[in-house]
Parts: structure tokens; C-alpha cells; sequence
């Protein structure tokens, strides 16, 4: 029954929401117990900040491997154990009596994470049509500021209560059962499985394949691609547009996910509690609307344009960056907040779109190592770099300078999509051809 039921593409995408949520609660869970871990430890802002990136650090490394077997093999085993390898080095997280302890905890979360995001955009898309894939991806991400709103939040209120070690183990338990439920997902791109799930009686599966929901499930599974085929990737000048965008992106959205919590807590006077609730709500309702909208606008726009996803990531991007520098500067608390949220807002349209883009102009067969280089560049070149950067500048010249600096990277982000909008159109159709 359970297998019947996750061959649904309205199915796999609510799984694949869910544990893209627990993915973000577990990833930034620790950033609202920075002060708490600061205090107890006697660290620096650098060795705090080290410890978000040993997590990219690995994280980017190993998702290339993955993405590599992950084309050869089952990607749903990749989700299922990755979802349980990064649970248990949550949950065990809240064992550590040490700083290299919980800097290794980290870094064992970045190998599970990578299993996931390597395979994840790509498999959730392929189970639907092209038109649709800006909105189902948007939501998809608002996993991204729910998750991460949730970790602050839960991070904040239970590090407070009962301390950050019992933090790390609440939220690392769900996904435990998440990973069960993981293995028993039908991948879109083997047909002898899923045409075996439409003549056994499956109605809602055997619709999907006349609607063509499931993309790729009516041809056999592509050959093992190449070295070759990889690099290839790079001469695809929309997809380097699309990852340095996101890098640049991820660079100032992931150190201010980092520091907003500290930032509160120094210049407004909140403690963890009330800094991690306050900054996940304002995440929360800024991601869901920026990431509905966005999807909503590109797909929509589409119909105009090809062009259309990087037009409304590259505006919102833009838009973002004159409201973040007010957020950090400004004088009063109520015009802080509602910059930081318009701020968030904006950035946030961008989550479908761009990963809309990487599915249209990369082929079936090396979908999966597009996501993984992706990945590796967006972290090697973004939030690897920006928390322990944020962490030594603020030891240097204040916080609120280190803030704004990692600001400016949100207008890069807006040019690269703009560069790559022009060839968005030439790329979708070799794509749709290789």
C-alpha cells in the first residue's frame, strides 16, 4: 500500500517536502544555540562560525560522489540513507562534550545531507511536466525557509529550556522515520518498475503516465553518462549563469542565517529563545511568500517568455540587497524587522525558478551530477566561506560590518542571472534534444 502510494507524483512531492523540512530544521538548528555553545566552550565568532562550515564543507565535497553513483544506481537509496546518516549525527550532536566533537557531529551531517541534495530536486521534478515545474519546485523549497524557521525556533526555545544538547535531539529523532519511509519511493527514470506499478491497477499512477506526469518512466533508463558528459555541463552557459547566481546568493543568505540569531541577541537585546522564535518567523513568512510567488511569477511568465525564471530571480535578488543593508543599519527595531522580512522576501523568489533551470537545460542522464556540481560550487564559493568570513571580520570590525559586507553578494547574484537569461532559450532546446 505504502509503495503503491509514493509512486504518486502529488505523493513523492509531500515525502520529499517533509524531509526537505527536517533537512533544514537539522541543518540550522545549531545556529540559534551559537550564544549558548559560545558560552559554554569560551569560543571565538571565527571557531563559531567553523563549525557552520565544516558542515558545507563537507557537505559540497561528497555531493559530486554521490551525484556520480547516484546516476548509476537507485536515487532512492541515496535519499533514504542519507536522510538516516545525518539524523544520527544530529541526534548524537547532543552527546558532545567538546568542541572537536561536535565540529566532527557536523561534518558527519554534511555527508547525509549530500545523498539528498544531490538527488532530490532532480527526481521530485522528473515525476512532472515541464510547465508545471517552476511551481512544484517553489514548493518544493518553501521546505528551505519553513525548515529553517523551524530550526531557529525549536533551537532557540528548547536550547533555552533545557539546553542545546537536548536540541540536538529532538529534532534529529523524525528523521529516523522519514528514512523508512524513503525506500519505498518509485523512481520516475526506471520503466520496468513503474510501468509494472500501472498494470497492476494502479489508476492515479496509470493517469500520470497519460498526462505524462511521469517524465522519463515510458523509456529505459539512460546509459551510464561519461567524464565527458560532465564537463560538458560547463559549456552550458545558462547552468554556470544559474550556479553562480546561487553562489553568490548562498554566500549572503547563508552567513546572515548564521549570525541574524547573534545579531539580535547583541543589538536588540533578545535572548536565544526570543532571537531564534523571532528570526524563523520572519524567515517562515517571508519564504513561503517569496517561494510561492516566485514559482507562480516564472511559470507564469514562461508562457512569454524562456527567459522567464531568471527575470524574476535576478529582479528579486536585486530588490533584496538595498533592504538588507537597511534591516542591519537601521535605528529602529520595528523598521529593522520589516526590512529583514521584505528582504528575505524578495531573495526567496528565486528557489523555484533557479532549479527550474537547472532541469530544463541539463539532460536526463547527468541530471544528477548537475545538482551535485551545483551544489559543490554554490557552497565551495557561498555559505563555506561566509559564516567563518562574517565570524573573523566580526572579531575585527563588528558585527554589523561583517553583515553588510556578506550583503553585497546579493547584487552579484542578480547580474549572473540576468547574463545567463540570455541564452536560457538556445540551452532548453539542446537539452531537449541530447
Amino acid at each position: 500500500m505504502i509503495r503503491v502510494l509514493l509512486r504518486r507524483p502529488c505523493a513523492v512531492l509531500g515525502l520529499l517536502f517533509l524531509i526537505n523540512l527536517v533537512n533544514y530544521i537539522d541543518r540550522q538548528v545549531l545556529f540559534a544555540l551559537l550564544p549558548l555553545i559560545k558560552s559554554e566552550f569560551s569560543l571565538s565568532d571565527t571557531r563559531l562560525g567553523a563549525l557552520a562550515s565544516a558542515f558545507m564543507l563537507v557537505y559540497m565535497c561528497a555531493a559530486p560522489v554521490v551525484g556520480w553513483f547516484a546516476d548509476r544506481g537507485s536515487r532512492k537509496d541515496f535519499i533514504a540513507a542519507g536522510i538516516g546518516l545525518w539524523s544520527l549525527a544530529t541526534f548524537f550532536s547532543g552527546f558532545c562534550r567538546g568542541y572537536w566533537s561536535l565540529f566532527a557531529a557536523r561534518a558527519a551531517v554534511g555527508v547525509g545531507e549530500s545523498g539528498y541534495g544531490a538527488v532530490s530536486p532532480s527526481f521530485v521534478a522528473e515525476h512532472f511536466p515541464p510547465a508545471a515545474r517552476g511551481r512544484v519546485l517553489a514548493f518544493f523549497s518553501m521546505a528551505i525557509p519553513v525548515g529553517s524557521a523551524l530550526g531557529f525556533a525549536l533551537g532557540g526555545w528548547i536550547g533555552y529550556h533545557h539546553g542545546w544538547r537536548a536540541a540536538f535531539m529532538v529534532v534529529g529523532f523524525p528523521g529516523f522515520i522519514l528514512a523508512a519511509l524513503a525506500y519505498f519511493l518509485g523512481d520516475p527514470r526506471d520503466a520496468n518498475e513503474e510501468r509494472s506499478a500501472v498494470l497492476s491497477g494502479g489508476r492515479e499512477t496509470d493517469r500520470a503516465f497519460k498526462d505524462g506526469a511521469l517524465l522519463g518512466a515510458v523509456a529505459a533508463r539512460p546509459a551510464a553518462p561519461g567524464l565527458k558528459d560532465y564537463l560538458a555541463l560547463y559549456r552550458i552557459r545558462s547552468y554556470v549563469a544559474c550556479t553562480l547566481a546561487m553562489a553568490a546568493m548562498t554566500f549572503s543568505l547563508g552567513g546572515l542565517a548564521v549570525w541574524m540569531p547573534t545579531f539580535f541577541n547583541r543589538f536588540w537585546g533578545l535572548d536565544v529563545a526570543q532571537g531564534g522564535l523571532l528570526f524563523g518567523g520572519l524567515t517562515v513568512g517571508a519564504g513561503l511568500t517569496g517561494s510561492l510567488l516566485g514559482g507562480w511569477l516564472g511559470d507564469r511568465l514562461l508562457r512569454t517568455t524562456p527567459k522567464a525564471y531568471f527575470l524574476v530571480s535576478g529582479a528579486g535578488l536585486l530588490a533584496a540587497l538595498p533592504l538588507g543593508v537597511l534591516a542591519v543599519l537601521s535605528p529602529s527595531y520595528p523598521l529593522c524587522l520589516a526590512s529583514l522580512f521584505a528582504a528575505e522576501l524578495f531573495a526567496f523568489l528565486n528557489m523555484g525558478p533557479l532549479n527550474g533551470v537547472i532541469v530544463g537545460v541539463t539532460s536526463a542522464s547527468v541530471r544528477s551530477m548537475a545538482f551535485a556540481a551545483n551544489i559543490f560550487v554554490i557552497h565551495a564559493l557561498g555559505d563555506s566561506l561566509s559564516p567563518t568570513l562574517i565570524g573573523l571580520a566580526s572579531d575585527r570590525f563588528g558585527l554589523k560590518t561583517a553583515l553588510l559586507g556578506a550583503m553585497l553578494a546579493m547584487g552579484a547574484a542578480g547580474l549572473f542571472c540576468f547574463w545567463g537569461a540570455s541564452s536560457v532559450a538556445d540551452d532548453t532546446r539542446e537539452a531537449l534534444h541530447a
